[in-house]
């Protein structure tokens, strides 16, 4: 296997301008993905995210930094670097979202790079790169879920 890279492509019945508020907005964001999100999604913002329970010290926290916002076209950060220091394409994993209008939704290409660049050994490239496959696959239909929610809300 070649652990380069994850790809989705998912129809989403909402237009693309519901669908980028809810990829790159801290409160759409977390009704779908972290439990937790502070960020401002501008290009070199910086933020975190947050797994589990925030005032539990077992809570997963991390960094990310907003690479490309263009509404409501496309949003791109980079994570899965160590504190302290900056996004590079050879510390961090990138995020992108594709955003194309489908008659009256969106076709939204997902992917996420950099698994190769960050020089991990043999062993941690395969896990990582398996759970964020079994995290996105468990996540990207939440968004789709909430996405289609918003639109269909009275």
């Amino acid at each position: 296997m070649e652990y380069g890279s994850i790809e989705r492509e998912i129809r989403i019945d909402a237009r693309p301008e519901v669908v980028y508020e809810v990829i790159s907005r801290p409160e759409h964001l977390r009704e779908w993905w972290p439990d937790e999100a502070e960020l401002e999604p501008v290009p070199g913002a910086t933020g975190v995210i947050t797994f589990g329970d925030t005032t539990s010290p077992e809570a997963k926290v991390v960094s990310l930094t907003v690479i490309e916002a263009d509404p409501p076209r496309r949003f791109c950060f980079r994570w899965v670097y160590d504190e302290g220091e900056a996004a590079t394409p050879t510390n961090s994993l990138l995020v992108t979202f594709d955003l194309i209008p489908s008659g009256a939704g969106t076709l939204l290409r997902f992917t996420e790079t950099g698994f190769r660049e960050k020089g991990w050994e043999a062993a941690v490239l395969e896990e990582q790169y398996r759970q964020h496959v079994t995290g996105w696959d468990h996540f990207l239909p939440r968004l789709v879920a909430y996405a289609e929610r918003l639109v269909s809300a009275p």
